[in-house]
Formats: structure tokens, C-alpha cells, sequence
């Protein structure tokens, strides 16, 4: 297995409160790795530490290393938004862009952030078939981006991140307000999206990640207890704290 991003004795904080303690982690190249733990565990700062949104937040600090392809993304010069078309990130809630039409919504991101494609219309065609909604809206693109469902618009976002042509995808609970149906096919999207990607999920649901991962790290209270494979860690883990959370015992 080839690791994609090593995370090395990472620390984060909001002002003075420590949300983050030591995070040593391995994740590796075209897998998925679930992120679990109760809530206020440090789940969602983790992941946007990997793509340096945690700074954007108001008296954040981190400190440590997160190597992308063995280069420290928190080194002095090195440029958050060229981190960040590397490292997309789908967030909890869908959060299309209300004036948007649908075809708008999936190269904004190229526009914001300047880069310039040659074809755009194949790179939007590419980018709504990778998120599984081409077939769905290809006859509506000039609608707005919220006209289509809560699952509709979810893939509609992780299409906008596909558009810039990231290698890592993280995804902060992008299930959580859906219903199941529309939460069974994000599941069978990111199934297909692993083969291309490295993904990185944070789920408060142990069948979600036990389905979903090849990867799961456990953490608690801003330490990572544990982590392995998914089937280990959901059958035979090695820490009591975890077997206990996993068995509901707590969180």
C-alpha cells in the first residue's frame, strides 16, 4: 500500500482549547478511510487539517506535519488554495450555489480559483458522470443547482470537487442529511470514486464505515486510539476503548 498523506504528531486548537493531541496516521493511496468517534471527538477538525481549511476558522492554530506525497503542506510558502485543488472537501450539508445554474455550480470552483480547461463542457460532462448525476440532469443544466434533490445535490457538490481534479477527496458526514435511499447511492459512489481517489470520511455511522472503508481510525476526546483495517477494527480491535464504542457501550 502507498501512502498518500502521513500525518506526523499533529495538534490543532481553537484559541486555547486543544481539539487535537499527537495525531500519528498513515493514509493510504486509493482506499477509503473512515473517520469515527463520538461527537466533539475532533473528527471533522482532523479532516480539515489535511487541507488546511482548519486555519480559516477564527484563533485556529495547528502544529505538526501532514505530508502530501512526502511534502509538509504546512510548510512556510507553501500556497493553501494550490493545497486545496489537491485535496477537495464535500461537507455535511449540501451547499450548491443558490444563483447557480447546475452547470455553473460544477466549474465554479475552476473559475474561482482560475484555472483554465481547454474543453469545459467535457470537463463538466466528466465531472457530473464521476459524481454518478449526469444521466439525471444532463437535459437540465441550465436549472438552478437547488432546484434538485437533498441526494441530488450532495453528488452536485462532490461533482463540483471532481471538476478541479483533486487526488485526495475528503468528505465531512456527506450523508447525514439524507435520507436512505439518497444515502445508499453516495455509499455506491464512493465504492466506485476509491478506485481513482484517496478518500477520507468522517461518519458518526459504524455500518456506514464498516460498508464503505478499507480503513477505519478511531478517535477519542482529539487522540486517535486506533486504526486499521476496517474488518479488524470492527471484528477484532485491539484497544477496549474501542471495542466498547463500537459496541455502543458509550458515545
Amino acid at each position: 500500500m502507498v501512502t498518500k498523506i502521513q500525518v506526523e504528531n499533529l495538534d490543532a486548537w481553537f484559541g486555547d482549547t486543544k481539539v487535537l493531541d499527537g495525531i500519528m496516521m498513515s493514509i493510504h493511496e486509493k482506499q477509503a478511510t473512515a473517520i469515527i468517534g463520538p461527537s466533539g471527538c475532533g473528527k471533522t477538525t482532523f479532516i480539515r487539517c489535511l487541507n488546511r481549511m482548519h486555519e480559516v476558522a477564527r484563533q485556529a492554530k495547528v502544529r505538526g506535519k501532514v505530508l502530501l506525497d512526502g511534502f509538509d503542506i504546512y510548510e512556510a510558502g507553501v500556497n493553501p488554495v494550490q493545497v486545496r485543488k489537491k485535496v477537495g472537501m464535500v461537507f455535511q450539508k449540501p451547499n450548491p450555489f443558490p444563483i447557480m445554474t447546475i452547470r455553473e455550480n460544477v466549474l465554479a470552483g475552476l473559475r474561482l480559483q482560475g484555472v483554465r480547461v481547454k474543453n469545459m463542457d467535457e470537463r463538466l460532462e466528466q465531472s457530473l458522470q464521476g459524481a454518478a448525476l449526469w444521466n439525471e440532469v444532463k437535459d437540465i443544466l441550465d436549472r438552478p443547482g437547488i432546484s434538485l434533490s437533498g441526494g441530488q445535490q450532495q453528488r452536485l457538490c462532490i461533482a463540483r470537487a471532481l471538476a478541479l481534479e483533486p487526488e485526495v477527496l475528503l468528505m465531512d458526514e456527506p450523508c447525514s442529511a439524507l435520507d436512505p435511499k439518497a444515502t445508499a447511492k453516495i455509499e455506491d459512489l464512493i465504492d466506485e470514486l476509491r478506485r481513482d481517489y484517496t478518500i477520507v470520511i468522517v461518519t458518526h455511522n459504524m455500518q456506514q464505515a464498516a460498508r464503505v472503508s478499507d480503513l477505519t481510525a478511531f478517535l477519542y476526546e482529539g487522540q486517535l486510539i486506533e486504526t486499521g483495517p476496517t474488518k479488524q477494527i470492527f471484528t477484532k480491535p485491539q484497544k477496549k476503548m474501542t471495542e466498547d464504542y463500537i459496541t455502543g457501550r458509550f458515545g
